[in-house]
């Protein structure tokens, strides 16, 4: 088993869970952004059940739960759509079945980003170190551009007494994040280059 830093790494927070914003795969997918601040799009009545679900739970509206279980159920995004619910199952403390979701997502699209992130986020809120770093990685290696997700590499990966990984994981997270986000990250980086290898 390895070491615990000294440190109250504990005491960071990770970046939180990673809701499907998108769609783009589906032909029919409408650009839903509005067009200047301010203004409010009408929803064209053609949306199918994941779009509508999105544009719900972009406003916490508790109906988006129910149009994506249609969306499931009528294959429309299906692997979005339970992510999509892992989330919602996540936030209302149910975290067998946020679980469950975010694997169903897998079942659909083995290479799904936002639910082996969610995942790793899971595992991480649940202390289990390994599998957490496991789906991070896995993430990382669907798509190696999100900020968030290496901070919360550097977080399990300091947890676990790898000091150099961490720091690695801490300097991508640099590299990729605006300036404004770097002094949690400059100090956790400081505490790790204080402590021996």
């Amino acid at each position: 088993m390895g070491k615990i830093l000294q440190f109250s790494i504990k005491q960071q927070s990770k970046f939180g869970l990673e809701r499907v914003k998108h769609g783009t795969d589906n032909a029919n997918q409408t650009n839903l952004s509005s067009a200047g601040s301010g203004q409010i799009r009408n929803i064209p009545p053609h949306l199918g059940s994941f779009a509508e679900a999105l544009l719900l739970d972009e406003r916490n509206d508790s109906r988006a739960e129910k149009l994506y279980r249609e969306a499931v159920a009528e294959d429309d995004h299906v692997s979005d759509a339970y992510c999509n619910l892992g989330i919602i199952e996540s936030k209302a403390g149910r975290t067998a079945k946020a679980f469950d979701c975010f694997t169903k997502a897998l079942k659909y699209d083995s290479r799904h980003f936002e639910a082996h992130y969610n995942l790793g986020n899971l595992y991480f809120e649940g202390d289990n170190l390994r599998l957490a770093k496991m789906h991070y990685e896995l993430a990382a290696e669907i798509r190696s551009d999100f900020p968030s997700l290496y901070f919360n590499i550097g977080l399990v990966l300091a947890l676990m007494g790898e000091r150099k990984a961490a720091i690695t994981a801490f300097d991508k997270y640099r590299r990729l994040s605006p300036e404004d986000d770097h002094r949690t990250v400059d100090n956790l980086i400081c505490k790790l280059n204080s402590r021996k290898p």
